[in-house]
């Protein structure tokens, strides 16, 4: 079954608290915070791409080339050119002790950071996700961060986005908890205005990448895209209705997280719970993309399809205590050679028709109770399915993975009702109470050797 309380079901439940809530510790006593960024005056972002073409609902921006990574505020770090360019540590800033909360361990670190351009959002925003791609070998990590400053005129501190780490040695991946600064809060991966009805919203924002290694190393972790979806999605228990556009179906690998109930519970209790990650996995290997052998050897052999054990771990947030952070699967796919990914909002199923049309599919992250989905055969409070194509009629074809087996993976759903539950902020759970939607969250993955039609609808829906 899918997870049963995903973190957008405790936002909604603790949203009217956090107004009251106390500011937490200085971020700097969990985590370094180097002083140069914060000093330097912030530039005015030079790009006017990259925004979503339908202001009034969502803005992406990122950052990804060359002149990009020129344009932040170094301190210790380079930008660097090529097939790929990114983002390495040139000379460290300094040196801090990170205590991991996850393993018990006080272990110190070189490190530097970068600060973005100043970004001013088209949309003023009540919720900011950020996303990242990056290479972070043994011995080296990140940390992404988020500044904003509201309509009034004041500004957030440093918010916390994400400790991130491809492997799972050197620390635990994860979010951090109680951040608020009495406006505004992180909800696990998401920035979150607390009384969106007030009508404050978050203008505009930095990001700060501070990047880790081993003292005395030349490591250094090599970050290939860096930004951040803003939204302000209405509150609305409905949506309107789209007109089908387009009859295709790809040809996306098919796994059930069922098959793996009960394999490695230290990864958010086991299959049942892994959703987002199978979800992940099917559109890495949709994308010629999977784990070598050697990476699948912790695995047991008895299990089938170790990949998307593998997947699980490799997603999984040691505070969220899930396998659900969204930023973290993006992390993750883009962990794979020549691969690209992020976390935005689309605004209905148009959008997804552009992408499958150029032969992209997209996970997507919805709630239902079970007559509101027919054919699904469960409710659920939150969970991750892949849209693989469109029938003749509109209807949407998902590989659905809280199915009973790989071969029951392939489900029809109507266009009417899955449109509603994936785009809509509010619902009703079984007990009549409300609970948050989604608003479109999807994860978008794509290599960067891909067509030109398929760059063509990326950039037509505001992601590149």
């Amino acid at each position: 079954m899918p997870p049963s309380t995903p973190r957008r079901t405790v936002l909604a439940a603790l949203a009217a608290a956090a107004g009251t809530a106390a500011a937490p510790p200085a971020l700097a006593a969990a985590a370094p915070e180097p002083t140069a960024p914060e000093a330097a005056t912030p530039a005015t972002d030079p790009k006017a791409g990259g925004h979503a073409p339908a202001p009034g609902l969502v803005d992406n921006r990122f950052w990804s080339t060359y002149t990009d990574w020129r344009c932040g505020t170094p301190a210790g770090t380079r930008a660097v050119a090529g097939h790929r360019p990114g983002l390495v540590i040139d000379t460290p800033a300094g040196r801090t002790d990170y205590a991991d909360p996850h393993t018990g361990r006080t272990t110190t670190w070189e490190y530097a950071s970068w600060t973005s351009p100043t970004h001013t959002s088209t949309v003023p925003a009540t919720e900011v996700i950020a996303s990242w791609n990056a290479h972070t070998p043994p011995g080296t990590w990140l940390q992404v961060e988020l500044r904003g400053t509201y309509g009034d005129g004041t500004e957030t501190p440093w918010f916390v986005m994400g400790r991130w780490a491809a492997g799972d040695t050197d620390i635990r991946r994860t979010s951090v908890d109680d951040q608020s600064d009495g406006k505004a809060s992180i909800w696990t991966d998401t920035f979150s205005v607390d009384d969106p009805a007030s009508g404050l919203r978050l203008v505009s924002y930095r990001l700060r990448l501070t990047l880790y290694r081993t003292p005395g190393t030349t490591l250094t972790p090599r970050v290939r895209r860096l930004g951040a979806m803003a939204s302000d999605i209405p509150d609305r228990f409905t949506v309107p209705a789209s007109v089908p556009g387009l009859d295709r179906e790809l040809i996306v690998p098919r796994y059930s997280q069922n098959t793996h109930v009960g394999q490695y519970p230290e990864y958010d209790n086991g299959g049942e719970a892994w959703c987002s990650p199978t979800s992940s996995q099917m559109i890495v290997e949709y994308w010629g993309r999977a784990p070598a052998p050697d990476d699948l050897a912790w695995v047991n052999p008895d299990f089938t399809d170790p990949q998307v054990c593998h997947a699980a771990r490799f997603t999984y947030d040691y505070q969220y205590a899930g396998c659900g952070n969204w930023p973290f699967n993006a992390a993750y796919a883009a962990t794979y050679p020549d691969m690209n990914a992020l976390v935005t909002r689309l605004r209905s199923l148009t959008d997804l028709e552009t992408l499958i049309r150029a032969g992209i599919p997209a996970i997507t992250s919805q709630s239902f109770r079970k007559e509101e989905l027919t054919g699904a055969g469960y409710g659920t409070s939150g969970h991750l399915m892949t849209v693989i194509g469109f029938t003749a009629d509109g209807d949407v074809i998902a590989n659905d993975p809280a199915s009973p087996s790989n071969e029951a993976v392939r489900r029809i759903y109507r266009r009417r009702e899955w449109e509603n539950i994936w785009l809509r902020t509010k619902r009703y759970d079984a007990n009549g109470k409300v609970r948050s939607g989604t608003g479109g969250v999807c994860y978008i993955f794509w290599p960067t050797e891909s067509a030109p039609s398929q760059h063509r609808a990326l950039r037509s829906l505001g992601l590149l």
